[in-house]
């Protein structure tokens, strides 16, 4: 099974930095990594470059015009350019364990997606995260992590897991929904509900899609203490009130008519083939 990677990205080089130096150390290696970028200047794309040439990874730099928030059109169009028949869902501001993409595959199963977890950093322990602690480790070591600054228990309790993973992942109240930041699934249940509602904005655009997903018969399972990443600080400019109202009304519909398909998805978008460039 080869892996898909979809990383989303808005004008965060030195985060995409990070997150990608993440995916050079990973113990499973049948992979790719799709960046779907919502019209970052071209400081992204030389990084994309770069990095290709520095760790070996087959990466793709799929690119909108800046015209606005529009991350579910640049994820759809990313889904269109992947190759794996597995899809794995984070962000450029989320570096993964190095056995990330090892539990995702081995935990994967038709018509189930994996929900996984984030340890999320403050401003100062991000900043202090460089390309050399990914690489060695550090920046997914809770040791470390906590010699940094980190303090919250529900963090510390995800990045110390280890073994116990399973455990926690079995007494965890929390539910098992599609998160954009960490989330798994057969690229052909994407493609069976036409990916993600254009429509939508800032704000539950991952749940409306695992809605759907949900509603077409797919199942959840929660790997939030197995499948890690570490979600380096930022802010989001991005948040609109009548977006977020929008994006209700949206789910809202989604959940009383148990829609499996959106009009507003990944068919529209292939007769418009994105930019995408192989750096």
């Amino acid at each position: 099974m080869k892996i898909s990677v979809v990383l989303t990205t808005y004008n965060q080089p030195a985060w995409l930095e990070k997150v990608i130096w993440g995916y050079s150390t990973q113990s499973f290696q049948n992979f790719e990594v799709v960046v779907a970028d919502d019209g970052s200047t071209s400081d992204t794309l030389l990084l994309v470059k770069r990095l290709q040439l520095a760790t070996g990874l087959d990466i793709k730099h799929v690119w909108n015009e800046d015209q606005g928030f529009r991350k579910c059109t640049i994820l759809n169009r990313a889904i269109i350019e992947t190759s794996g028949d597995y899809l794995v869902f984070s962000d450029g501001d989320c570096i993964p364990h190095p056995d990330f993409l090892e539990c995702h595959y081995r935990m994967a199963k038709p018509n189930l997606a994996l929900s996984g977890g984030c340890v999320r950093l403050s401003k100062t322990v991000s900043d202090r995260i460089t390309s050399q602690d990914v690489t060695d480790g550090n920046a997914t070591r809770v040791s470390w992590l906590f010699k940094q600054g980190l303090r919250s228990p529900k963090d510390i309790a995800k990045a110390r897991a280890g073994s116990l993973g399973g455990l926690l992942d079995h007494v965890t109240t929390t539910r098992a929904t599609f998160n954009g930041s960490n989330t798994s699934v057969e690229k052909d249940a994407v493609l069976r509900v036409n990916g993600f509602d254009e429509r939508m904005r800032y704000g539950g655009l991952d749940r409306e899609l695992g809605e759907r997903l949900e509603n077409d018969g797919l199942r959840y399972r929660q790997v939030r203490h197995r499948a890690v990443c570490v979600h380096l600080w930022h802010e989001r400019p991005y948040m609109d009130e009548k977006g977020l109202a929008r994006n209700n009304v949206i789910r809202y519909e989604t959940k009383q008519r148990n829609c499996t398909w959106t009009p507003y998805g990944i068919v529209q978008q292939r007769d418009e083939r994105p930019l995408s460039r192989a750096a």
